[in-house]
């Protein structure tokens, strides 16, 4: 255990985009004790839905919002159904930042008085299970540490969202469950027998948390790093990419081989090459475009910095 504990690898989940944490499935099969699953900051933006996230949004005054879980293809049928009950149809990965994503963008809209769940739960291997969990949250809310009553999911914490916000998402939406069905003539009946029930707009949440929204830009020029700068190669015959690090003066010392971008920044990084966050950022891309071109066969050149000719 104590060897586990010091060796496990941390590494960053496409499912969850949060920063990275030790493997589920390392953590399920070891009690090891460890804190799971740092939760995100939430970016939030004007109008409706007011997070980003894998849905369409189709009409604000429907009543009902359909959840596929990990079922995108019946995520897409829906929305192509739109049938005038819908406001939203999309996916959900976790049980924890999505669920938090998908309370926060039906609050944003008072009409919505049904969550419809359909589709497959995730894999219990996997641990995440958003379907069972929101069913858990629906029935027995939270307990005083932010965690979903009787969820069965390996990290059902919900600490970016107000408790108050989470009470009011049980007593003005009705999740109704249909877990397991992806049959769309079946989901959109459902979806129509909800809407035969709707009640009126539910009272709007109010909520003083606000984000502001920065509108992006790109930068127009580069401070030199101190550290020095990077030159970015393509070997197409042994298909690999090359990341030569020079000094300011102009000496080459250090070159980076590796298949990938990702074994060419990290080495970089560790190895003390680069101090901007800014080089960072361009390093990152300039690596990313050569594994493209590497892997499409389309050409590349390094590209310049800003500012620079």
């Amino acid at each position: 255990m104590a060897y586990a504990r010091a060796n496990l690898a941390e590494i960053r989940y496409d499912c969850l985009g949060c920063r990275v944490c030790h493997p589920a499935r390392a953590l399920e099969l070891l009690d090891l004790g460890l804190e799971t699953c740092p939760a995100g900051e939430v970016a939030e933006r004007a109008g409706w839905p007011p997070l980003p996230g894998a849905y369409a949004a189709l009409r604000y005054q429907a009543p009902v919002a359909v959840c596929t879980l990990t079922d995108e293809v019946l995520a897409a049928a829906v929305a192509d159904w739109a049938g005038p009950q819908v406001a939203i149809a999309g996916t959900i990965q976790t049980e924890n930042l999505g669920i938090e994503r998908l309370i926060l963008n039906i609050l944003a809209n008072p009409h919505i008085r049904f969550l419809l769940l359909c589709g497959a739960d995730s894999q219990g291997a996997v641990g995440h299970l958003p379907g069972q969990s929101l069913l858990a949250l629906a029935q027995g809310g939270l307990n005083a540490y932010g965690r979903i009553i009787e969820s069965r999911g390996k990290r059902p914490f919900l600490h970016n969202i107000a408790p108050a916000a989470v009470e009011h998402f049980r007593s003005t939406v009705e999740t109704v469950d249909r877990i397991g069905i992806a049959d769309l003539p079946a989901v959109a009946a459902a979806a129509v027998e909800c809407a035969a029930r709707y009640p009126g707009p539910a009272e709007p949440f109010q909520t003083s948390r606000r984000v502001e929204v920065l509108q992006g830009y790109e930068p127009q020029r580069m401070v030199p790093d101190p550290a020095g700068y990077f030159v970015v190669f393509m070997d197409r015959i042994r298909r690999l990419l090359t990341l030569e690090h020079y000094r300011n003066d102009g000496v080459l010392d250090a070159v980076i081989e590796g298949e990938k971008a990702a074994q060419l920044y990290w080495p970089a990084v560790e190895r003390g090459l680069l101090s901007r966050l800014d080089h960072a950022a361009y390093l990152g891309r300039e690596s990313a475009r050569a594994e493209e071109a590497l892997s499409t066969g389309e050409p590349y050149s390094h590209a310049a910095s800003p500012g620079q000719a």
